[in-house]
């Protein structure tokens, strides 16, 4: 299952918004996400310091998507942290 947070929302179109050709980009990422968050694909990484306990996915070329694994409703869940280019998020 798939969280979003409201940041994650508001970088989300504000991604979009700058090119809406990556909408269908992040909507595939989000799909092999919620099927295997190791899918090679996807390149997903812990991350270190500040966002400790957060890992991190790739959305094409320099495209990031930051995410931790949660409980919700007694089950394991996907919170989608934040979105954008490696620089913007890390």
């Amino acid at each position: 299952m798939l969280l979003r947070s409201n940041t994650f929302i508001t970088a989300a179109k504000k991604v979009v918004k700058k090119d809406e050709r990556i909408a269908e980009d992040i909507k595939s990422t989000l799909d092999l996400l919620t099927t295997d968050i190791y899918d090679l694909k996807l390149k997903t990484h812990k991350l270190k310091g500040n966002l400790k306990g957060s890992l991190a996915c790739s959305v094409g070329y320099n495209l990031r998507i930051v995410f931790k694994i949660v409980r919700y409703e007694n089950s394991e869940a996907i919170l989608l942290e934040t979105i954008g280019t490696h620089d913007e998020v890390y």
